[in-house]
Parts: structure tokens; C-alpha cells; sequence
């Protein structure tokens, strides 16, 4: 914590604190006004422990995602997206997979190869399970050094890939603390929403509870049209690829509409022979195959695809100086 102009906490604490039923939330000021003096260090441990756990046990509401939301992008620098054809789309990656294989840089690849920039933004590494970062290295795809790097490549056609300590440092320390509490704690969820562009994006959004369905639904169609659009979807291991082998529902947010583009599915129509082994360099060659034609692209993965070129495109036409 810095000295320099600390933050009382203790009133918001005593308002969130009290329990799932008898806590109360925020207005979306008073998360703005929190949360950056979070990222900003002027919140003592002991206060900061406090939020975390309490908003772990409460719950967010659309007022407090949406005022953290604000507060978290305010902390970096926003990114430019290169001119063309397509709004970019930001795919991130907190996860990684561990009873599948990770197909997260398949989605990034198929969708680079139609034009469209792609921003995958995650974590390197993640204990115990394969993270699309350890996927990418042995594709060859390496992280951004910087934001400018991540920029560079994306007007050069490629996937950008950087990681969440380069691209946003004060939301990495904030991730950083499950270490310390064991714990995910609302940072997890706000670097899965994050529009890091100055313009418009389309960003493919994963949930792995329930109740953050309706959530991150009534924030999505309350979300600025100038900001783009969102497709919203169960995660894949909380990826934001879809299942190779049976289609998730993707509801799509745009100018504060809710419109079903997929159906969810039991199973796949083709199921194609997905690799048994799920290390890093094992998938990386399953993908390479897929991208030379050897093996076909799942369908769900297909559809997916196809949908974020139709959207991207369109965000281009509605906002062609964003």
C-alpha cells in the first residue's frame, strides 16, 4: 500500500460485508471510486483482503461490474486498432484447459487467416493446466513485449498475443493475489469483459457460473454501442473457444440487444478425432494439421468463426472511423 493519500475503506466494507443476504451493493460511482484506489495501492492489506473476500462471498452486481469495469480500464493505456475491413476481436484467456485440449489458438488462427485482427490477452501459465500461452510458443506465436509490439502485429496481419502483465500491470497484481487468499476474486472476472481498444472491438466472453449468465448480460446491453459488441457464451473449460464436440449457446450483444446466434447443442453433427494428448506441443500439432486441411475444423469451432467474421465486419460498417 502507498502512503500518499489513503483510502478509508472501512464504509464500503461495512455495506458489502455483511453476507449474502444482508449485504448491499455499490452504485457504480462508489465501485469506480473503490476499485481505483484499489489498483492505485491506496487501500491497506487488511482492507484489501476484506473487499475481495466479501465481494468473493456477495456476488457482483451490474453497477458494480460496470463501475469497477471503468476504473480497471482507466489504469492502461488504450490499444489502436489497425484500419481494414474488421473491428478487431479480443479473445481472452485465464484459464487454460486440463481434461481437453486447448483449442483457444485455433479460434485466434482460423479467424487471423479470414483478415480479422485478433487480441488474445491472458496469463503465461496457469499450474496444473495447459495455457494457450504454452500453445501459441510452440505454434511459434511468442507474447508481445509491449503494447506497441501487440499493435505491430496486428497491422501486420498476424494474432497478438500479450499477456495481462503487459498489457494492464495493476490488474495483474490485483490477479496475482489469489496466491495469497486462495481464492478468484473480481479481477478474474473483469479482465474476461475488458475492452482494451480506443475503438470499437467485438469481445467473446466466457462464464463458467450460472448466475453470471444474467449478470455480465445486464451489463452487456446497458455497455456503450461505441465500445462494440459482445458474444456471450458457457466457457469451455472457462475458455472462450468453442466445444469441439457439442455447440454452446452464444447470445450476441449489440446496441442493447440480446439476439441467440447459436443454439446449444447435446452433441456435434461431425465429431472429429480430437488428439488424446493434451500437452502443449500435441495440440499445437493437431492445430497445424487442422489449418493445413489435413483434419477438419470442428463444426462448433466452424460456427464460431464464421460468426465473428460476419459481426466484426459489421462493427466496421457501423463505426468506419473507429
Amino acid at each position: 500500500m502507498t502512503t500518499e493519500n489513503p483510502f478509508h475503506a472501512a464504509p464500503f466494507i461495512k455495506e458489502i460485508g455483511r453476507g449474502v443476504k444482508g449485504a448491499r451493493s455499490m452504485s457504480r460511482a462508489d465501485a469506480f471510486n473503490l476499485y481505483e484506489a484499489m489498483l492505485a495501492g491506496r487501500v491497506s492489506d487488511l482492507e484489501l483482503g476484506g473487499i475481495l473476500l466479501a465481494m468473493r462471498i456477495k456476488g457482483e452486481s451490474v453497477d458494480e461490474i460496470a463501475g469497477f469495469l471503468d476504473a480497471a480500464e482507466a489504469s492502461f493505456a488504450p490499444l489502436q486498432a489497425p484500419a481494414g475491413e474488421f473491428v478487431p476481436v479480443l479473445i481472452p484467456t485465464y484459464n487454460g484447459a486440463r481434461k481437453m485440449a486447448n483449442l483457444t489458438p485455433l479460434l485466434a488462427l482460423l479467424l487471423a487467416r479470414e483478415g480479422v485482427p485478433v487480441l488474445v490477452h491472458g496469463v503465461p501459465h496457469d499450474t496444473g493446466r495447459v495455457a494457450t500461452a504454452e500453445v501459441f510458443a510452440e505454434l511459434g506465436v511468442h507474447a508481445a513485449a509491449s503494447a506497441a509490439d501487440a499493435e505491430r502485429a496486428l497491422a501486420d496481419g498476424h494474432v497478438a498475443f500479450v499477456t495481462i502483465d503487459t498489457l494492464a500491470p495493476r490488474l495483474a497484481w490485483l490477479l496475482s493475489l489469489r496466491r495469497v487468499l486462495g481464492v478468484r476474486n473480481s479481477t478474474h472476472t473483469l479482465v474476461k469483459i475488458m475492452q482494451p481498444f480506443a475503438g470499437p472491438a467485438l469481445r467473446l466472453v466466457s462464464y463458467t457460473h450460472p448466475e453470471y449468465l444474467e449478470t455480465l448480460g445486464g451489463y452487456f446491453l446497458g455497455a456503450p454501442a461505441a465500445r462494440g459488441d459482445a458474444f456471450l457464451m458457457r466457457g469451455t473449460e472457462g475458455e472462450t473457444v468453442a466445444n469441439a464436440t457439442k455447440a454452446q449457446k452464444i447470445d450476441w450483444f449489440h446496441a442493447g440487444e440480446r439476439t441467440v446466434l447459436v443454439e446449444r447443442q447435446m452433441l456435434a453433427d461431425a465429431i472429429p478425432a480430437l488428439p488424446d494428448d493434451k500437452s502443449a506441443a500435441a495440440t499445437a500439432a493437431w492445430i497445424t494439421a487442422v489449418l493445413r486441411g489435413d483434419i477438419p475444423v470442428p463444426d462448433p469451432i466452424a460456427q464460431q468463426v464464421a460468426h465473428c467474421v460476419t459481426v466484426a465486419r459489421d462493427l466496421r460498417s457501423r463505426h468506419p472511423n473507429g
